[in-house]
């Protein structure tokens, strides 16, 4: 039976300390969870069905989009779709997260996955770029942000009057401007550059002329097949020495 070694082992005290860094984020989570349990409870679900949902599901758009689509009977293949559409944007970075995700085990590794959110994934990412390895960030950070989900959703439903549009207050940009500052703070290159320049030029194509929410995936693509075919050079040294290892 062959013996597999997974090198990265996950740092309790840094799980925590990331579980505090995303703690300000996690504030307009609740927000939106908040706006999120009002639109539940007037679309026809109980309290603990919004709740429930919010817990097992943790997908903040996708659970946005299947209100539109509930009903006395709810049209399945066209929510599954719809649903799909939306988080399609987690295959990519599912598969950018591979070379550290391949170093825990199985078990842990797709743990990990079900709390993946685009801020806990955006740190990671960006530390991977400039040479650091965090999946603690996945991890506590995921959970900060899913128990902030759950707690704005359960204030919704029961306190929901009080903040029935988070958009009014602008902090449908939050998020947004936060993922822009991991972006800047990450690797400087033409290559990088280009690659974000092409992403942002195929996104903003695809929101004006194909289908909605497919902006996400079409500019992630696009990005990507830059990165994929402009690959940096290694120093010389460096290539001398993998050669060796090879």
């Amino acid at each position: 039976m062959p013996n597999h070694s997974y090198p990265y082992q996950l740092q309790p005290r840094k799980v925590r300390a990331e579980f505090v860094r995303l703690f300000p984020i996690s504030l307009f989570v609740v927000a939106f969870g908040t706006a999120f349990g009002l639109a539940a409870i007037q679309s026809g679900l109980a309290p603990l069905e919004a709740i429930l949902m919010s817990t097992t599901v943790f997908a903040g758009a996708s659970q946005f989009a299947a209100l539109e689509l509930w009903g006395g009977e709810v049209p399945v293949l066209p929510l599954i779709a719809v649903v799909f559409a939306i988080n399609s944007r987690h295959l990519l970075m599912g598969a950018s997260l591979y070379p550290m995700l391949k170093d825990v085990s199985p078990g842990k590794r797709y743990s990990l996955l079900l709390l993946l959110t685009d801020a806990n994934w955006a740190v990671s990412a960006q530390e991977y770029q400039s040479g650091r390895r965090n999946l603690e960030v996945i991890l506590g950070g995921g959970l900060v942000l899913w128990l902030a989900w759950i707690f704005g959703t359960w204030l919704g439903v029961y306190f929901g009057g009080l903040l029935q549009n988070p958009k009014n207050l602008g902090l449908d940009m939050v998020l947004g401007c936060f993922l822009l500052s991991m972006a800047l703070g990450g690797k400087k290159s033409p290559r990088v550059l280009v690659s974000w320049a092409v992403a942002a030029a195929a996104s903003l194509a695809a929101w004006k002329w194909l289908p909605p929410n497919t902006h996400v995936v079409t500019g992630a693509l696009a990005g990507g097949l830059i990165g994929y075919f402009w690959l940096d050079k290694k120093p010389t040294g460096q290539a001398s020495q993998e050669a060796e290892h090879s």
